[in-house]
């Protein structure tokens, strides 16, 4: 009985060592305490660093910080939910290994546990599991420091094995096993991902519902839905603070619905169209999941000293001048602003994609081959737009995303396991010859002819990209066209190179078939050869050279003698607007200052809005009242220097006459010719605020910032009369709350994106706290159902191990 146990389980642990193995061993760099630094880390640490400061010192959440865009919540860049107790769950099953390899193990682990749901071999399993996770995609972004999006796609293909185990008719081991990956995908938040994850279970949900209806299968369908219902709402009640704050605050920011009536055929009612198409996969390119170069790679790649662009530029300078040169090179020349490297899923895997279209039988083939199509061809973007307008315009909340090319997730997904799915059939025998030769030749003309071609004409494309123009204009035609030698090449090389792949992986499958190899032998080959196969290209963009020592990331930025000479100013709480670099795509100020700029992607869209029509046109009077204190500019040495804005309003002032408005147009346009100290621009629709105030200038009024928190802000006021303050802070009434006195009173929006309170005779203490009901609320929902899924959890385990072991 226990050598029976422990056989059955040993592929299991196996594959955990491995996968453990695996991980460490390509992000090795770690075993020396060395890290990932990547820029968009630093720009997180930068626009955290308020935030984590603050939780330190005081011991709580602050909710909001002032460091970036003037100020906004601090939901999508740092804060706890202590309640969840899920968080532990997602500790342990990273097993603690040291950042990234804890990642990649979670992807490898993750698609495992997917694969035998679906009842593939425990053994072959393990290089599906190496096939999805060594996806190059994985790489690049975990390159760029999209952490919690490489981290979400870990938890992916867990949540949609659970949902097919219960939907046959594992009810509760498949409700666990959702419930419970389901609460972690959402703790690492990522909602993008979990969105594609939402797509790719609707599209099972489509083909399931199919068969039930065929079957009239309808008390099945009510048990399986019945049960992953109850575990949503527990896993998606484990976040609510979270997903709560969130879905108030994306109707306020830049992917809610706009509020401005120009450029109406670019809106939707989320992003605008140009920006979220910005990122779209070109039709072409799409070949990289095949051939990783056919585009060139990255934006910033290496070329060696083979290369046409060495030889030119060491002809034109020196060796040492060309290596240099060479290691960052606009080698990219797809249809993306810039990229970090392809979406290649491995000339192996796509192989056997190809071969299981043949193979495959079923519902599970048409679901994953329409999830496929669906994900390419939405990756396309403004490539596409009759069918991405379709999306942006219909589907609730696809516009809400930027960035269409990362749909190409689901056909990452989804690409893997029909390939091994039909390695599954073969494993099983269940294939005759014939059936078996017609797919193997298919595949291997088709995907085999398409390398050759490439490799024997790889002049058939044009290698010119739109970077290229920028380089033409100031008269390097000369490099341009070694560049494009060079893409040839590249591309000649990866043709070449998936051409081999195809080949070997089309003679492993016939040896096996005719069995002329065991199936230990075949099943270490296929290893093998997605191991060689994916590893060296995920290299090219991953690899020990993006990792430094521990010490070196603890300075995100270095000062630059501007900041220092800011710093000393002894006024707490004041903007500075650094314009040496784009202010508005850096949170390097963010680090040192509260910043008029900032890095993210879900800003108030007001507050964009402000950016686009007055900031970048220098409208002073609006930098003045957002209390723009310093600027920091390139002096005529190009060193950064910082200048002192005299014009900048303070944190709050009394103004002698509103200007009431009709519409946020009215309001945006008033803000081009007017005088902030003394007019309030303010929306008719909260006229029923200032209904019963007279505006009488009073010259002995003054009010002042006397203690600053990130969430708790407290003015000092005197004045003979009752006045209205306007004060330099971004209106949000989604959990600012002001009192007077200590006595609540309501607040209002001024000149486009500020606070203002009618401040009655006489001196007062004014409070802003920032205690968002979301929040507060949510975490006790969380506890309660992070609790409730836990026990249902451990239950479900405890039954199943009762009933097979004891």
């Amino acid at each position: 009985m226990k050598t029976d146990l422990l056989k059955s389980l040993l592929p299991y642990f196996t594959a955990i060592i491995i996968f453990i193995l695996i991980s460490i061993i390509y992000f090795s760099p770690v075993l020396n305490n060395k890290v990932l630094d990547p820029g968009d880390v630093k720009r997180w640490k930068a626009a955290a660093r308020e935030i984590t400061e603050f939780r330190e010192k005081e011991g709580e959440e602050a909710l909001w910080t002032n460091t970036m865009f003037s100020g906004m919540p601090a939901y999508q860049i740092s804060v706890n939910y202590p309640t969840n107790i899920t968080t532990y769950l997602h500790k342990l099953i990273n097993l603690y290994l040291p950042k990234p390899a804890n990642i990649l193990f979670v992807s490898l682990i993750g698609f495992y546990i997917f694969l035998l749901a679906f009842g593939v071999n425990p053994w072959i399993s393990i290089a599906g599991a190496v096939a999805y996770a060594f996806s190059s995609y994985f790489f690049t972004i975990l390159e760029a420091g999209h952490i919690t999006k490489a981290q979400a796609l870990g938890y992916m293909p867990p949540i949609i094995a659970g949902i097919h185990l219960a939907f046959n008719r594992k009810y509760l081991i498949g409700a666990v096993l959702m419930g419970l990956f389901l609460a972690m995908q959402l703790y690492v938040n990522h909602l993008q991902i979990t969105y594609y994850t939402l797509i790719i279970i609707l599209l099972y949900g489509i083909f399931e519902l199919y068969r039930v209806i065929r079957e009239k299968d309808y008390l099945h369908l009510l048990k399986s839905t019945g049960i992953l219902l109850i575990v949503v709402i527990f896993a998606v009640g484990s976040r609510t603070p979270n997903i709560w704050s969130t879905w108030e605050y994306t109707k306020y920011t830049m992917r809610g619905k706009p509020e401005l009536t120009a450029d109406i055929e670019n809106q939707t009612s989320g992003l605008d169209r140009d920006y979220a198409t910005a990122w779209s996969y070109g039709i072409d390119e799409t070949m990289t999941l095949f051939i990783p170069n056919f585009k060139g790679g990255s934006s910033m790649g290496e070329l060696g000293e083979k290369s046409a662009t060495y030889e030119l530029l060491k002809n034109a300078q020196n060796a040492s001048y060309a290596k240099r040169m060479c290691k960052n090179l606009p080698l990219y020349w797809g249809d993306q602003t810039f990229t970090h490297g392809p979406v290649y899923l491995g000339a192996v895997i796509m192989f056997l994609f190809i071969f299981s279209l043949f193979i495959v039988r079923g519902k599970l083939k048409w679901w994953l081959l329409t999830a496929t199509i669906l994900s390419i061809v939405l990756a396309w973007g403004r490539n596409f737009m009759s069918l991405t307008n379709l999306f942006l315009d219909y589907f609730p909340l696809y516009n809400k995303f930027r960035t269409v090319s990362m749909i190409l997730i689901i056909a990452e997904f989804a690409v893997p396991v029909l390939a091994f799915l039909a390695l599954k059939e073969i494993l099983t025998e269940n294939i005759n010859p014939k059936e078996f030769k017609r797919a193997l030749k298919i595949s291997l003309f088709s995907l085999g002819g398409i390398a050759l071609f490439f490799t024997i004409f790889p002049g058939a494309l044009s290698f010119s990209g739109p970077g290229d123009e920028s380089y033409i204009s100031q008269g390097a035609n000369v490099f341009i066209d070694a560049l494009k030698e060079d893409r040839q090449m590249l591309l000649r090389n990866d043709s070449f190179r998936s051409l081999v792949f195809t080949l070997l992986t089309a003679g492993l499958l016939y040896v096996f078939y005719i069995k002329k190899i065991k199936l230990n032998v075949f099943i270490i080959s296929i290893c093998a050869l997605v191991i060689f196969d994916m590893w060296p290209v995920d290299k090219r963009y991953l690899n020990n050279d993006d990792f430094v020592p521990e010490r070196q990331t603890r300075e995100v930025f270095q000062p630059y003698q501007a900041d220092l000479n800011i710093l000393t100013d002894k006024d707490p709480y004041f903007r500075v607007f650094d314009l040496t670099e784009d202010p508005f795509r850096s949170a390097r100020a963010s680090y040192f200052h509260f910043s008029i700029g900032g890095y993210h992607g879900a800003k108030f869209r007001r507050y964009q809005d402000l950016i686009e029509h007055h900031i970048s046109k220098n409208n002073m009077n609006v930098l003045n009242m957002l209390n723009t204190k310093y600027f920091i500019i390139l002096s005529d040495k190009q060193q950064p220097e910082a200048r002192l804005n005299t014009g900048a309003l303070g944190n709050a002032w009394f103004v002698d006459k509103i200007i009431l408005v009709n519409n946020a147009d009215e309001e945006l346009n008033a803000l081009t010719d007017f005088n902030p100290l003394s007019q309030a621009i303010v929306d008719k629709k909260f006229e029923q605020n200032i209904k019963d105030l007279e505006m009488i200038t009073d010259s002995t009024a003054s009010i002042h910032l006397s203690s600053y928190k990130p969430n708790h802000l407290v003015y000092e006021s005197s004045c003979t009369n009752d006045q209205l303050a306007v004060f330099s802070e971004i209106y949000y009434d989604k959990g600012w709350n002001a009192t007077i006195d200590g006595k609540p009173v309501s607040h209002l929006r001024s000149d486009y994106v500020l606070r203002a309170l009618v401040v009655p005779s006489g001196k007062h203490t004014i409070e802003f706290r920032f205690t968002p009901h979301a929040y507060f609320t949510g975490n006790k929902i969380a506890l309660a159902s992070s609790l409730l899924l836990i026990l249902f959890a451990l239950g479900v385990i405890g039954m199943e191990v009762r009933k097979k072991y004891f």
